[in-house]
């Protein structure tokens, strides 16, 4: 019994020691700001540049995660805040973590001087980091005022706790308007620092420059329970801090324990930081172009786009290593190699065995080589073109029978800026030196030179050479030689590799284990292609099996060359097959579309876990119909039910947002498809998202584009008709926006005669982050538009035409100069358009008429109810009369006026029956001789049921008769909207309506404004 107390009390200090001990560094500045949480709440890791156990910051706080703010006088500087009106026509439309107006970001201020301006958002002390520390943010560079982004917009450096100062980030300064993701590669910094985000401009309009989202990802050292022992495979980290490593990470040239003890001892081991020399390693050459040894101070103190920024053993600007660029002078030759002195011969069993990192950056970035020197001379591993700013771990493994020597060959491109650094070479204790001398037996034959001299057709989807030459290296498989076209660009600890059958010559590209240190996702490009045209299309078979219920992600994304990162095109997650099933291939169609720049595509995937056979496999890889000038033949054209796929439609590339195939809400038969963009979707971001159709032929005559809409929602924004001409101007043709209700809404859009090649657009523009807009059933028509069931006169005047003394006028209120209405009805502002005639007595006589006429519609059986709204102002504004003229036979007045109304708009409706002969709509407007007066019209309907007495009874089931939505956000802030439950997806409504008792009646519904 003593045993058993003595032993309890024993656990019981030994607990209260253990918890003093972790409180202890919870309240005290050892713990802070190191990415680990010693107290309970994460109260340690608060305002850190993150806050609490996500390490993020979204700037949501007015504490800014303890982020602070330095500039150079007070003309610019970072700030907080949102969009909305703050910044109506620069800046970003949202921020990116909600994606609403109101959220928070910092951005810089507007500047305008004759020198550059600079701020510096800072933030605090960070206590270090690991090697596979990396900060995810969101950026955005958008020139607004076309006064340049100048050449240092935006970049990132540490502040070392010496105060000595590496760049780390240099994004692409090229201007988009929308939120774009970056990752900045921190990686091992032994002692505390602080991050600083720069911006220098001299000229530049409001939040053109901003960032949102900071997320640091696997910053903290490896750690466990003091005295646990390593799982297989992995080696403990000295010091007691019960930290692990992988087995490859010993004696590789990198701090990953955080205490240096896994790179000591490593006897036998040759490594060179070229900190003090070159060691042996010797950098004569046969070519012109030669590596130096240097670091960045020597290379620049003050441009951040010239060098690595830092070295890697150090991580900072002192420290040395060896770099290739294009020199000061003309680029005379393209490659450079140095080259390690003799080593002994090596075997399968115990080959030499070399790490080193390599910093590929920019666009003077062409590829290193690895080559072995013994009787011959060949490669054993490459890896092309610029990986980004970043410190990248390579591994190579080396047998040959013969005394030899490494070569490590660089390839650069006479481009704007960027070069190839290497560091931190080690070579394993199998690599011994040798005093033999070699003999190359013959050199490799030079390269085969490019059949065509122009590099901008190589890849472009058009053989220009014999054998089509210049396309059979592009990524593609029905070449020969089309999978060796993908080049892995993988940083991380995973890698694509290519698996070609000697017998079959059946070939896949699978994921497998790499020698990265970044716990990111493995990536193989394409080289640079197209541009595309609107059919190209990507085809390929993937395979995710094993014995796993979730064997990883796998994802296809273009890489732009003047946009950079674009956001994914395509995604799968989970497996393809059932149980350990093998070979359970799916296949997949991806829409490239046009693309107006030269691009990469690439395939990236993660496996949860890395087997010795393939677990994500991909293989038939093709592209079709893309080359830029194809415009396939479709039997509809543009016109379009969207039942199978988009017709003669592409989404374009360049806007902010997709739409999308919705099923369930098709206007034809309600269960079918349509296209929708949701609002209120929290993955949309940006202002528009645009619907382009194939470029069409020259039209002869005026044309009609039908449609039937939506614009559901109290912030549903606007939907666009724009035609796009030869020299590439948009012309608006059509625009509704406001409440239009949970209904579909039939569409005539007039289209001019065009004299050159053009292209139609449906544009989605945002105003909010709560409503939708869908289209269905598209038409492009021969001739001239039919009269349409509703015209509100926004954009176009639906085929109405003018006669008489004067012509009635297409206006709103900010062109009405004297007389006529400041707002309109349907959208109740100054922007909104209607028809009117000044009827003052100097501009339409008394006696004098101008008459609006409506196109010809064709008359049915059935009684129709026309209406329309009109506003009349003036002491005796005129005479206003309202006939049907059918095409045989004297027009009949269904409404007349002669009395001033006020400022208001009133509503008239009234039934026509004219059997089947078709007929118009004429307004006559006659002068009275009246000063400062005037008649206008808006919102003519035409509807194929009888008005009935709506005046003292309505249903709402043919709409909402007379009553409307007052559109004056002053006066109320929300809309009464139609609806049912049947249509209904989104918002809560009564299970059935009053007047039919059933889900399909319809009834109103409030909605807030936002």
């Amino acid at each position: 019994m003593l045993r058993f107390w003595s032993s309890t009390v024993l656990l019981l200090l030994c607990l209260q020691r253990v918890c003093a001990s972790g409180s202890s560094r919870c309240e005290t500045l050892e713990g802070k700001c190191d990415f680990v949480c010693d107290c309970s709440d994460c109260s340690d890791e608060q305002n850190c540049g993150y806050s609490g156990k996500s390490f993020e910051c979204d700037f949501e706080d007015e504490g800014v995660c303890g982020w602070k703010i330095e500039s150079v006088g007070e003309k610019y500087k970072w700030q907080r805040v949102q969009s909305g009106d703050e910044l109506p026509e620069s800046g970003p439309t949202s921020d990116y973590t909600t994606g609403t107006a109101t959220g928070w970001f910092m951005s810089v201020s507007a500047v305008g001087a004759e020198s550059l301006q600079s701020s510096v958002l800072i933030s605090p002390e960070i206590k270090g980091s690991s090697p596979t520390c990396r900060l995810r943010l969101r950026y955005f560079l958008w020139d607004s005022g076309l006064t340049g982004l100048g050449p240092v917009p935006l970049w990132a450096s540490i502040i070392h706790q010496d105060s000595s100062e590496a760049v780390v980030w240099r994004p692409e300064t090229s201007s988009t308007r929308s939120w774009r993701e970056a990752t900045i590669f921190l990686g091992r910094i032994s002692s505390p620092f602080r991050i600083h985000l720069h911006s220098a401009r001299s000229a530049g309009q409001n939040g053109d420059v901003a960032i949102d989202q900071l997320e640091f990802l696997d910053c903290a050292l490896p750690s466990g329970p003091a005295g646990s022992s390593c799982p297989a495979g992995m080696v403990s980290c000295g010091g007691g801090g019960g930290g692990c490593v992988e087995q490859r990470q010993v004696c590789d040239g990198t701090d990953d324990c955080g205490d240096g003890s896994d790179e000591a001892p490593c006897d036998g081991y040759n490594r060179c930081d070229f900190e003090e020399d070159l060691c042996d390693w010797d950098l004569r050459s046969l070519s012109k172009l030669r590596w130096i040894r240097t670091n960045q101070e020597n290379i620049s103190r003050t441009d951040p786009w010239k060098g690595p920024g830092r070295d890697h053993s150090n991580n900072t600007a002192s420290g040395y290593f060896l770099y290739v660029t294009v020199p000061d002078g003309d680029l005379t030759m393209d490659w450079a190699a140095f080259q390690s002195p003799r080593l002994q011969p090596t075997n399968s069993s115990h080959p030499c065995k070399m790490v080193m990192y390599t910093h590929q950056f920019g666009p003077r970035s062409g590829g290193l080589t690895v080559l072995v020197a013994d009787q011959l001379i060949y490669p054993v591993w490459e890896r092309g073109g610029a990986l980004g700013d970043l410190w990248v771990k390579a591994e190579v493994e080396i047998v040959s029978n013969h005394t030899f020597q490494i070569l490590i060959m660089a390839a650069i491109r006479d481009l704007d800026y960027g070069g190839i650094a290497v560091d931190s070479i080690v070579l394993s204790p199998e690599c011994r030196r040798s005093s033999e001398n070699t003999t190359l037996e013959k050199f490799p034959n030079p390269p085969k030179n490019p059949c065509i001299d122009d590099p901008e057709k190589m890849c472009d989807f058009q053989a220009d050479c014999d054998a089509a030459e210049d396309e059979a290296k592009c990524g593609d498989f029905s070449y020969p030689g089309g999978s060796s076209g993908w080049t892995d660009t993988s940083i991380g600890s995973q890698g694509w590799l290519l698996d070609k059958s000697s017998t079959t010559g059946a070939e896949f590209l699978y994921v497998a284990e790499a020698a990265g240190q970044q716990l990111t996702e493995a990536q193989i490009r394409t080289p640079l292609l197209g541009p595309t045209g609107p059919a190209c299309n990507l085809s390929f078979d993937f395979a995710l099996t094993g014995s796993l219920d979730h064997i990883g992600e796998i994802s296809v994304r273009v890489i732009d060359s003047l946009l950079g990162v674009r956001p994914k095109l395509w995604d799968f997650s989970g497996k393809t097959g059932a149980g350990g099933e093998e070979e359970t291939w799916q296949h997949v169609d991806v829409p490239i579309g046009v693309r107006k720049h030269r691009f990469q595509l690439a395939f990236e995937a993660r496996a949860v876990s890395v087997q010795p056979f393939p677990w994500i496999k991909v293989r038939n890889v093709h592209f079709t119909s893309c080359h830029a000038d194809y415009i396939p033949s479709l039997p509809t054209g543009v016109s379009c039910i969207f039942e199978d796929g988009l017709c003669a439609w592409y989404q374009d590339n360049s806007d902010n947002f997709d739409w999308s195939v919705v099923t369930g809400m098709d206007h034809s038969i309600g269960v079918g498809t349509s296209l929708v963009v949701d609002m209120w979707s929290p993955s949309l971001r940006g202002a528009f998202g645009r619907l382009l159709s194939f470029p069409q032929q020259p039209t002869p005559t005026e044309s009609c584009l039908t449609f039937y809409y939506k614009l559901y929602g109290p912030n549903a924004g606007a939907l666009n008709v724009k035609l796009t001409d030869g020299l590439g101007y948009e012309i608006l043709l059509w625009t509704r926006s406001g409440a239009h209700g949970n209904e579909w809404h039939e569409a005539h859009c007039p289209v001019p005669q065009q004299n050159s090649n053009f292209q139609l657009m449906f544009e989605a523009v945002r105003s909010g982050f709560d409503g939708q807009v869908a289209i269905d059933d598209v038409a492009f028509l021969d001739g001239p538009c039919a009269m349409p069931r509703k015209c509100s006169f926004e954009g176009q005047k639906c085929g109405y035409s003018s006669y008489g003394a004067i012509n009635w006028l297409h206006r709103n209120g900010h062109t009405t100069t004297t007389n006529g209405p400041r707002t309109d009805h349907t959208l109740g502002t100054e922007l909104g358009y209607y028809m009117m005639v000044n009827t003052d007595a100097d501009i339409l006589p008394p006696g004098s008429a101008a008459v609006l006429i409506s196109p010809v519609q064709q008359g049915t059986t059935r009684p129709e109810c026309v209406g329309f709204w009109y506003h009349m102002t003036g002491g005796n504004p005129a005479f206003f009369t309202v006939y049907v003229k059918p095409q045989k036979g004297e027009r009949v007045p269904i409404f007349s006026e002669n009395l001033n109304e006020g400022d208001d708009w009133r509503h008239v409706n009234s039934n026509i029956s004219v059997g089947l002969v078709p007929w118009q709509l004429e307004f006559e407007v006659v002068g009275s001789g009246s000063r400062g007066s005037h008649v206008a019209v808006d919102d003519i309907t035409v509807s194929a049921h009888p008005c009935g007495d709506q005046g003292s009874k309505c249903s709402l089931e043919n709409g909402m008769c007379s009553w409307i939505n007052i559109q004056d956000r002053e006066r109320e802030k929300l809309d009464w909207e139609l609806t049912s439950p049947e249509k209904e997806k989104h918002y809560p409504v009564p299970p059935e309506d009053h007047t039919l008792g059933t889900e399909k009646g319809q009834r109103g519904r409030q909605q807030h404004w936002s």
